[in-house]
């Protein structure tokens, strides 16, 4: 843990507490106002709290990319300052070595290593994802040349959609390469990677999309380093080569799409492409009114969560959020469910879990607690 706050942009620290919401429990919120009041428009929105099965994309769909993306933001800043500080290369390396390790530990922690059943337990994660692609990602941009980059995001991109679409699992005869069953990401989890899967034949976290995940960090870092940019001007302009490269890789995503689908499971190329280009707009917008603008004074409910949004999502693992929720809230929820309908006592209850992850992490705000990897 740090106690001291470190001087960032405040869109970023607001867009990634923004993102984090919707898995700090508004998402289900969202569902629970849309049940207790249903519109048509309500059912799209409630429609994009939940992941899609397989092809196609929806709002929850972006979080974790958009999160690996801001990850990436960040780079370039922290990169010219260890450097301005006088630290070598080779200690920076460590560095992002160190804490690329620390993320797939935590993965691990987060999954339930500690309990010592290893058959059961998952070795792919969420975190292990982040810390893998992040650093890759950052080693690439500090050891190529610009051009080399970029070449390398394309061989990337083009090589993973050649691969999975023209080379099926071989233990999936007869299925379509770009199936649950048939696909060959599932198949070299299933032979590679130790542990549990979590669909059992099939992990979104696994071994070969972990590849493309690395040129959505990449894409974090090059507008990272738009907006740390002293030769491009003003905000305004860097807001709108944010927008303008977004809208690019937008249209690329979904004229990809139509040969290979947009997919999270298995992070294909149209959907790095497609949610790159989103998480382009969104930082722009955020850029633009936070700290192009300075219209800051309603960001502080989103920092507040985006500044410990490591934390907040190791905690709703370890700590009873659950039961605190109940404790304080449960009584209120049951009586609101009595007098106007059940659906109304679902949002409190909803609501009153989001305030409990919330005030705990204002808590660790004002005590300037946050938890640094």
């Amino acid at each position: 843990m740090e106690t001291k706050k470190n001087t960032r942009l405040l869109s970023l620290d607001t867009l990634r507490g923004f993102d984090m919401l919707f898995i700090m429990g508004f998402a289900p919120l969202v569902v629970a106002l849309n049940a207790l009041h249903p519109t048509a428009v309500g059912d799209v929105i409630a429609g994009h709290m939940r992941h899609v099965p397989w092809d196609g994309f929806t709002q929850h769909d972006m979080i974790f990319p958009l999160f690996l993306f801001i990850a990436g933001i960040s780079f370039p800043f922290s990169l010219a300052k260890q450097r301005g500080s006088g630290s070598s290369d080779k200690h920076i390396y460590l560095r992002v070595l160190r804490r690329g390790v620390t993320l797939v530990l935590l993965g691990f922690l987060y999954n339930g290593f500690l309990q010592l059943n290893f058959p059961d337990v998952r070795l792919a994660s969420v975190l292990g994802r982040i810390g893998l692609a992040w650093m890759f990602g950052a080693f690439i941009y500090m050891s190529l040349k610009k051009s080399v980059q970029y070449g390398l995001i394309v061989f990337i991109l083009v090589g993973y959609w050649l691969l999975l679409a023209f080379v099926p699992a071989p233990d999936a005869a007869g299925a379509s390469p770009l199936s649950i069953e048939g696909n060959l990401v599932g198949y070299i989890d299933r032979h590679c990677l130790p542990g549990k899967l979590i669909y059992g034949n099939f992990d979104p976290e696994g071994l070969l999309s972990t590849l493309p995940a690395i040129a959505t960090a990449l894409l974090g870092i090059y507008a990272g380093e738009i907006v740390r940019s002293t030769r491009l001007g003003s905000g305004e302009r860097k807001s709108l080569l944010l927008s303008g490269i977004g809208v690019v890789l937008v249209a690329i995503g979904l004229i990809w799409n139509t040969v290979f689908p947009i997919n999270k499971m298995l992070w294909s190329s149209s959907f790095t492409c497609f949610v790159g280009g989103l998480s382009f707009l969104s930082f722009a917008l955020f850029y633009y009114i936070v700290d192009v603008k300075g219209w800051k004074s309603w960001t502080l409910f989103f920092r507040v969560i985006g500044l410990n949004s490591i934390t907040i999502y190791l905690a709703q693992q370890v700590v009873g959020f659950s039961h605190m929720n109940k404790f304080l809230f449960g009584g209120i929820s049951q009586w609101v469910g009595e007098c106007a309908g059940e659906p109304a006592g679902a949002v409190v209850l909803r609501a009153g879990y989001v305030a409990c992850c919330w005030f705990f992490l204002y808590f660790l705000y004002r005590k300037n607690i946050f938890l640094k990897v």
